[in-house]
């Protein structure tokens, strides 16, 4: 998914992103553009309309680290949308960092311990390499629980569980950017990146704007088919010892309606492991006969 003029195709969604009220600057009503003009951006970042200009065109390949600062101000970056603009800017002084797909033992012993609340460990393309049978019970309802994008955006069901479908979704795709930008030419990001751009017009959309926000932490809102309207707050601890991999944990507000739902489907999660157990057993007597 590599592109000629990357740095131009970046600052034009993000020029485009930017009023002129959020700039702090006088707007007549009479505007080409969605966003800010190339001449205010220029007049933002104290460089020529000429030179931003070249900058979009991929006319001016070696911009400063000032001059790139100081865009980064004008377009308001967050701090991942930033560092994603040196990258692009300076190329250069980047230290590309492979990342890893198989999930370590350590890690794995650690999400297993997590047995009261759903935990599961992702990659940077959003696949679910690993889940602890609560996580497995809280996203039942999809038809599989596999990639985190692929269930949002191609899973109807998805539109059902996630109480604010819009705004899970541009976290989501801003989550994907943020790993695109850390991990340039992962297979699988641009596996998952050319599949949901062919298929989903609502990933395709959101993927234009170039929001770059890394998934941290957050409240959600789930309404789980089981156990009802569930309220809760999302941590991803990065795993240092495998880049790109993170554990994701679910906790709910101590006496909340929700940690009783949490009861609730930590039995349906036992259910689910007694039955996986007895298929297996099944399967294995009878192979054994």
């Amino acid at each position: 998914m590599k592109r000629e003029n990357d740095l131009g195709d970046f600052l034009r969604a993000r020029r485009d992103a930017v009023t002129p009220a959020a700039a702090g600057l006088p707007d007549d009503g009479h505007r080409r553009v969605p966003g800010l003009r190339r001449d205010e951006v220029a007049l933002l970042a104290g460089v020529s309309t000429d030179y931003y200009t070249r900058l979009e065109q991929g006319r001016e390949r070696r911009p400063s680290e000032q001059a790139l600062r100081a865009i980064a101000q004008a377009l308001r970056l967050n701090e991942a949308a930033a560092e994603h603009l040196y990258r692009l800017g300076m190329p250069a002084l980047t230290t590309e960092t492979a990342a890893v797909a198989e999930v370590g033992s350590d890690l794995r012993l650690l999400m297993a311990n997590v047995r009261d609340l759903p935990a599961f460990v992702v990659g940077p393309a959003q696949d679910v390499l690993a889940a602890n049978p609560m996580a497995e019970a809280l996203y039942s309802g999809f038809a599989r629980f596999d990639n985190l994008l692929r269930m949002i955006f191609l899973d109807p069901f998805a539109r059902e569980f996630y109480v604010d479908w819009d705004k899970a979704a541009e976290i989501a795709v801003g989550n994907l950017r943020a790993q695109s930008a850390t991990f340039p030419g992962d297979r699988r990001i641009e596996a998952v990146l050319g599949s949901l751009s062919a298929r989903s017009p609502a990933f395709a959309s959101l993927w234009a704007r170039y929001e770059i926000r890394p998934r941290t932490h957050e409240d959600k809102w789930f309404r789980h088919p089981g156990v009802g309207l569930l309220h809760l707050h999302f941590e991803a601890l990065a795993a240092t010892s495998a880049p790109g991999q993170h554990l994701s944990v679910y906790t709910a507000e101590p006496g909340s309606a929700t940690e009783d739902a949490l009861v609730l489907l930590r039995r349906l999660a036992e259910r689910s492991e007694v039955s996986a157990y007895t298929e297996v057993t099944e399967q294995t007597g009878s192979t054994d006969r």
